[in-house]
């Protein structure tokens, strides 16, 4: 079987919110997605990449100098099944950047993030050719008392100031302009171990020009302990 057989096509984005659910490690999704692209296995859908908005842009459009508001995407969301062919991934990703690149021509960049905290430190964008330009040891993932993964970011004053009962605040009684951090350590919530490595595909070749952080070696995540594989860190692997 070879990874040159999966198809890639545009599909809706409850049925990609399906897939993830089931297949990715979080069994979240990531509601700012607008573009949802499917990965095809003999007529079966079995991977999904998810496309939209930064969760705050106005922090990271400055990592490439002169971006325009719509200049760039973030991959908010990559899954796949077992079922697909070795190397699927990485083929699936460099497809879903041809399509990006043929009918958004108007974005110069992908912004993405690996999660060396619970799943892995980026194999498959360093193998489609992704820009290594951070490393940080993780602050935003915690563990709630209960049990639950969140974003720490989701607690913030700003971030949806009238989120209602049923949204992650008010499950947990978050109100007021008390800061994330305050919150989650006086309600017992811990952060997670770990690292958040970042990674920007270049789609214009002038990005790399651009850049306002350092291209860091792929070797750097070796170096900053960040090494990390299907949720097992290089040294317990």
């Amino acid at each position: 079987m070879s990874a040159k057989g999966i198809v890639l096509a545009p599909i809706e984005a409850r049925d990609a919110r399906a897939l993830i659910r089931r297949v990715h490690y979080s069994g979240k999704v990531d509601t700012r997605s607008q573009i949802s692209i499917g990965v095809f296995w003999q007529g079966s859908l079995e991977g999904a990449l998810q496309f939209g908005p930064s969760i705050d842009k106005r922090k990271t459009i400055g990592l490439v100098a002169d971006t325009p508001w719509n200049g760039y995407i973030e991959l908010n969301r990559m899954a796949f099944t077992d079922r697909l062919p070795r190397n699927s991934e990485s083929r699936a990703l460099s497809v879903a950047i041809r399509i990006l690149r043929k009918h958004a021509p108007h974005l110069q960049w992908i912004l993405s993030y690996a999660d060396a905290t619970q799943c892995g430190d980026g194999t498959i964008y360093r193998a489609s050719g992704f820009l290594l330009t951070g490393i940080k040891e993780n602050d935003s993932i915690w563990r709630m008392p209960d049990g639950e993964v969140v974003a720490k970011i989701i607690f913030e004053p700003g971030f949806q100031p009238n989120a209602g009962a049923n949204s992650m605040k008010g499950r947990y009684g978050k109100t007021g302009s008390e800061s994330a951090g305050r919150f989650l350590t006086r309600i017992g919530a811990k952060p997670l171990i770990g690292h958040q490595i970042r990674y920007i595909y270049p789609i214009d070749p002038t990005v790399p020009d651009r850049l306002t952080v350092p291209i860091l070696p792929y070797t750097a995540i070796q170096e900053a302990g960040a090494r990390m594989y299907r949720g097992e860190r290089a040294s317990e692997a």
